[in-house]
């Protein structure tokens, strides 16, 4: 137990606002009017602060969860036997995924064209590039930490929908799982010159029984983003403070 209880707190320090980081109450916005359009479209184009949002199922701020969610025994089985102790791959500073890059507490930056919209996350400057020029997803995306996006318009309102995820990561800080069967949902809509409103859907027939939503607010910013370094031979993992984490099919030596 006091294992796990270091664990966490190991990890939510690694995701909490550190004094060299954005200060949102700082740094947000007060724009107000219509959202931006770009060529006839919502212009979703800024540095967004985003809701710290480590357990998608509760309720709270700027988060709307599903309380009660619909595990599969598998699912189940997955979340209670979770142990961050015991190597959670957040803490060799592997890719965290896209949802836990989107429920991370540093901001983000929305880059949009005609054909494409980009994710630039602070969070260890990963980026996510969207296609929204039409295309299908591909019929065998290649496994990644991140998922293989496709955006497409509904009236103003931006859905992306994510497949091919590698299985290796969590949905949230506090472990909810998933599997590579995964498809996340996401919708985007600039609701005003300062807001962005966001729902994020879960839908992976082997983790739960039916497809359950997140719900969550965007504030635009007025700033930019900052470096922002986790690498897989942090300081912690060598005086071992932390287990190393190894993806499920290695059987090398541990």
């Amino acid at each position: 137990l006091v294992g796990m209880v270091v664990a966490v707190s190991y990890l939510l320090w690694i995701l909490a606002p550190t004094a060299s980081a954005q200060d949102p109450d700082s740094q947000t916005s007060v724009a107000t009017g219509p959202a931006p359009r770009l060529n006839g479209k919502p212009d979703l184009s800024g540095v967004w602060q985003v809701p710290y949002v480590p357990d998608m199922s509760v309720t709270q701020g700027d988060q709307r969860g599903t309380a009660e969610l619909p595990f599969t025994p598998w699912g189940r089985e997955n979340w209670e036997s979770y142990d961050p102790a015991d190597g959670d791959y957040t803490g060799s500073c592997m890719p965290f995924g896209l949802s836990r890059a989107m429920n991370a507490p540093y901001p983000f930056q929305i880059m949009q064209s005609d054909t494409y919209v980009t994710l630039l996350f602070e969070l260890n400057t990963w980026f996510h590039v969207i296609p929204i020029d039409g295309r299908n997803q591909p019929e065998d995306a290649n496994p990644t930490w991140f998922g293989h996006s496709v955006g497409r318009w509904d009236g103003d309102v931006l859905v992306v929908e994510t497949v091919g995820f590698n299985g290796y990561t969590r949905l949230d800080t506090i472990g909810h799982p998933h599997s590579d069967e995964l498809r996340l949902i996401q919708t985007f809509e600039r609701i005003d010159a300062g807001h962005i409103e966001y729902t994020v859907t879960v839908d992976d027939p082997t983790a739960y029984t039916e497809p359950w939503t997140n719900e969550r607010k965007f504030s635009l910013m007025d700033g930019e983003l900052i470096e922002y370094s986790c690498e897989e031979n942090n300081r912690s993992l060598w005086e071992g403070r932390i287990k190393q984490w190894f993806p499920p099919w290695f059987d090398g030596p541990r």
